[in-house]
């Protein structure tokens, strides 16, 4: 197995136990041996390859990203301008301004071994094998050389603590070794939440705040914007995918924001695989806001480095790098170049400019690399950097730099060639190639652009951290002592860890520099957005989060200068009477489900029904009360029964004052004085009814209904049953014996009448001691499926079925009366009522009978109220009217039109007044034209005749009559 495979296995099975940390001892070891035997001496101070040593009485161990990652095999790609030259000459600037301190370290200086990691993982940990070198105790005893004497071997530098890394993935790496050798370590840009670990990462401290705090201050970025539907892009590694998982984290702990997609970029991406990123991405339209915890490298658009013209200068290669510096010559040469197509111009490729809303972590920040050439798919992005200010000393020691003066930076050869687009070596330069020869007289910033990196203030404070922390331990170890003591030649890594915990000071940049238990330092962070403005485009501050979020929203500007925030939304937000139905499994998204019917909005997510007595308003966002409706005076339905009871109660009227006239004439005797005032009580009762029916019901009314509703038919059929019932016995007792039947005179009658309505009247008073009477609103009654329809009953409390028994007793009546009409139909009618009150039920029964399906075949109708109140009343006067009619109307007719047929006839016995009638009704058709009334006041006469005395045949019908 190589060193390198072994590497690999560490990597990918770390964190196993003690079997993992001999493992890696033993991959350390072989990997020692492998290097120190094989390795010539070299001098101190001298360059070493992929490495710079300076020396010093303690050194620092030093890991920056100079060169990114290689493609096709190699360990390294293209050299890193900003985030590794910068970074680097920060700690190269930092280490000079503490050696020239008097007041920090005095007559201590700090060395350092600088080491280029290539921004990969693996050949970052082969590199960092380098600082745990001196910690071996190598066996040399078996080593001889040509000449049979001892070997010498360069005992290396003893490094107490190390610098870096950049990437958190590097950082995890890197960290695994140095914890074995208690070797504490301060990163300037590892923002990696996982590295907060103490139990596995407890010799790793940063000076820049973990990504927990950056994506809380994403998180608040989003919900400020009122966006709650995003996707993610993370970069493989640890860096890209802790730092999603701690937006998701935070997002789910905050609630209200959802994830569409979650994609992340793999370490090779193969052709084609940005264009896929971009589709899944566009499968949500709705979810324009993007995520990025990405490398800058995955994020921009990078060139094939085999395809770029290299050249070699002190045996290390030199890359070009497409900046914005370049010539045009150059430019059009790598425009033919194929290039593999990343993030951004993928995403334009599919043409989804403006589209997308980026939100970058501190890998985008504020740099041009990510976004050269996409300008406009860049538009609007909003990115996040830890809070930093630019260090003026920075920019006066980096633009004084030359090839002279910074032999110690192994790499500033390449980083000038590809800075100012030239070449050392003459015969690098091709005739034709527009690329020209380096003179050394260029110069920094002057020649070509410079912006100072936005992590070189965290490298500075990361190299004073440790420092300070290298300060404090040599005056409690060393007091008094100048230089170091005997205590600091072996640097205790665990009590250096506890004083680098402890350190608090003022950095560069005027903030404070302080760690926590996890070795994390404070979040401070500044908010960007990328904005275009008459051709000129900037990163603009935006806001900043120190705990809680600061946004000036009003100074961000949108892609096409649109300044509406634009949306990032799953779902619309439900119109006033909707509630959401959550999509399972992400909250955010649901459909509006509107509260149709009698539901309300109760909640967002909730309808409810209304109480019985409610209704929803207009947008079913809460209820108001049902309107109460009951037939009004004015209402059609109630003018045509008050007509028609108007007109029967003045035709009752008449009738009876016309009686009361002429009460002591033969046909108003003839009549049944008694029995006629009490029919004509009822039929003006049943007329009066229709008042009740349609005046406002309260208890008063109800109660009134319950007594004369059935009362007034009660009253009406009781005494034409009376009579009918009288005639029927006095014809069926004629015809077998001469003496008159019992129970037939005038009290007789009233007994046997009110006895039959006090039956009515029992059942009421039953009635209103089971169910007193009130009145209610019948919100069931109208309640139509469309609410605005639906009104409340106002009715007194009587149901059908309590309608059908209070009119049984009088339907029962009304049959009985009936059954007897019929039984004397064969009496003439020149002798008596008989016929006239047949025909009078017979109608009456008609009318009912038509009643009956009316009323209650609309007892589902929306009109229920009006049709079934009118029915009832114009039915109880028809009924009465029907009595009137036929009953009493001849008998006015003739009383007042024809009074010579209103006089007194001769007397005969019972038994000769049956017997005629009898006879007349078989044998003489002629008998019809007596005059009205003869033969039935015959009958009447010799009826009373014998109920007051039955020794007398013949008496004056003038003191009796029916």
């Amino acid at each position: 197995m190589t060193v390198q495979e072994g590497f690999e296995r560490v990597r990918t099975g770390c964190h196993r136990g003690i079997c993992c940390r001999v493992l890696q001892l033993l991959l350390l070891l072989t990997s020692f041996f492998s290097v120190v035997l094989t390795a010539k001496p070299k001098m101190p101070g001298h360059t070493h390859l992929n490495s710079i040593r300076i020396d010093g009485d303690i050194s620092l161990g030093g890991l920056f990203p100079v060169h990114a990652r290689g493609n096709d095999g190699k360990a390294c790609g293209e050299l890193k301008k900003e985030k590794g030259i910068h970074r680097l000459e920060a700690m190269l600037f930092a280490l000079d301004r503490i050696n020239n301190d008097n007041e920090l370290l005095p007559n201590i200086t700090l060395g350092a071994r600088i080491l280029d990691t290539c921004s990969r993982d693996t050949h970052a940990l082969e590199q960092s094998l380098t600082f745990v070198q001196a910690l071996i105790e190598k066996d040399s005893t078996d080593v001889k050389c040509l000449s049979g004497g001892p070997p010498i071997i360069t005992k290396p530098e003893r490094v107490v603590g190390v610098i870096g890394a950049s990437a958190s993935s590097v950082s995890i790496m890197v960290a695994n070794i140095l914890r074995l050798f208690k070797i504490p370590q301060v990163s300037y840009a590892s923002t990696a939440p996982e590295l907060s670990d103490n139990t596995r990462y407890d010799f790793f401290s940063r000076v820049v705040p973990p990504d927990t705090y950056q994506a809380q201050a994403m998180v608040d970025i989003v919900k400020a914007m009122r966006w709650n539907y995003v996707s993610t892009v993370a970069s493989e590694g640890n860096y890209g995918e802790s730092g999603v998982d701690a937006f998701i984290q935070k997002s789910r702990e905050d609630g209200g924001l959802c994830i569409s997609q979650s994609v992340k970029i793999p370490r090779e991406p193969r052709g084609g695989e940005f264009d896929k990123i971009v589709r899944r991405l566009s499968e949500n339209p709705n979810a324009r806001v993007v995520i990025i915890f990405a490398n800058e490298d995955d994020i921009r658009v990078t060139q094939k480095p085999t395809l770029i013209p290299r050249v070699t200068w002190m045996n290390h290669p030199v890359k070009f790098k497409f900046d914005k510096c370049k010539s045009t010559v150059t430019r059009k040469i790598l425009k033919k170049v194929e290039s593999a197509m990343q993030l951004l111009q993928a995403a334009k490729k599919a043409n989804q400019t403006g589209h997308f809303i980026w939100v970058g972590s501190d890998s985008w920040g504020s740099k041009i690399a990510p976004i050269l050439d996409q300008e406009e798919m860049a538009e609007g992005a909003v990115t996040i950097l830890p809070k930093r200010q630019s260090i003026k000393g920075f920019d006066r020691y980096f633009i004084s730099r030359t090839l002279e003066n910074n032999r110690r930076n192994i790499w500033f050869a390449e980083f000038w060639e590809n800075n100012f687009q030239c070449k050392l070596s003459r015969h690098a330069v091709k005739k034709g190639s527009g690329v020209k020869k380096c003179t050394n007289h260029e110069r920094i910033g002057k020649d070509s652009s410079y912006e100072q990196e936005g992590k070189v203030q965290f490298v500075i404070d990361a190299v004073y951290a440790m420092a300070h922390a290298l300060h404090n331990m040599h005056k409690d170890l060393c007091p008094g002592k100048v230089g170091l003591c005997s205590k600091m030649d072996t640097i205790n890594g665990t009590l250096l860890l506890k004083y680098i915990r402890d350190v608090n000071f003022t950095g560069i940049a005027g903030t404070p520099v302080v760690f926590n238990v996890n070795g994390d330092a404070p979040g401070r962070y500044e908010i960007y957005q990328y904005q275009m403005m008459n051709n000129t485009t900037e990163y603009k501050i935006i806001g900043h989060w120190t705990d809680q979020l600061h946004l000036d929203i009003p100074e961000m500007q949108w892609p096409g200068g649109i300044q509406d925030v634009p949306s990032s939304i799953c779902s619309h937000p439900c119109r006033p009477g909707q509630r959401k139905k959550i999509v399972k499994g992400i909250p955010c998204c649901w459909h509006c489900e509107s509260c149709d019917g009698y539901q309300y909005q109760a909640d967002t997510y909730t309808c409810k029904m209304c109480r019985f007595d409610l209704r929803p308003n207009d947008n079913h966002t809460g209820c108001m009360p049902i309107p109460i409706v009951k037939l009004e005076w004015s209402s059609p339905w109630a003018v045509i029964p008050v007509l028609i009871a108007v007109a029967g109660i003045m035709a009752t009227l008449f009738v009876v004052v016309t009686f009361v006239r002429y009460n002591d004439t033969p046909i108003v005797k003839a009549s049944g004085r008694e029995l006629s005032y009490v029919l004509l009580t009822g039929i003006f009762l049943c007329y009066a009814t229709t008042f009740l029916m349609i005046s406002t019901p309260d208890m008063v009314v109800c109660s009134l209904r319950r007594i004369f509703l059935g009362l007034g038919m009660s009253i009406s059929y009781a005494a034409l049953l009376t009579k009918t019932n009288r005639i029927y016995r006095i014809f069926e007792q004629g015809k077998m014996s001469v003496s008159a039947p019992r129970f037939i005179s005038p009290a007789s009658q009233l007994v046997i009448t009110f006895s039959l309505i006090s039956v009515q009247l029992l059942g009421v008073c039953i009635w209103f001691g089971v169910d007193p009477s009130q009145a209610v609103i019948d919100y069931e009654d109208q309640r139509t499926t469309n609410p605005e329809m639906a009104r409340g009953v106002l009715k007194c409390d009587i149901s059908d079925l309590s309608l059908i028994c209070l009119l049984g007793y009088s339907m029962l009546l009304m049959v009985t009366c009936t059954v007897y009409a019929i039984k004397t139909r064969g009496v003439p009618e020149t002798f008596n009522e008989a016929k006239p009150i047949g025909f009078t039920m017979y109608t009456t029964c008609i009318v009912w009978l038509a009643f009956i399906p009316i009323f209650f075949g609309t007892s589902q109708s929306a009109e229920k109220l009006y049709i079934q109140t009118t029915t009832l009343t114009i039915s109880v006067s028809l009924s009465a009217s029907v009595s009137l009619g036929m009953l009493y109307m001849p008998k006015v007719y003739v009383i007042l039109l024809h009074p010579e047929q209103n006089v007194p006839k001769r007397k005969r016995s019972l038994k000769a007044v049956v017997t005629a009638a009898t006879m007349s009704n078989k044998f003489n058709s002629k008998g019809g034209l007596r005059p009205n009334g003869e033969a039935k006041s015959e009958l009447c006469e010799s009826l009373e005749t014998q109920v007051l005395s039955s020794k007398q045949t013949y008496i004056s019908y003038s003191n009796h009559a029916i």
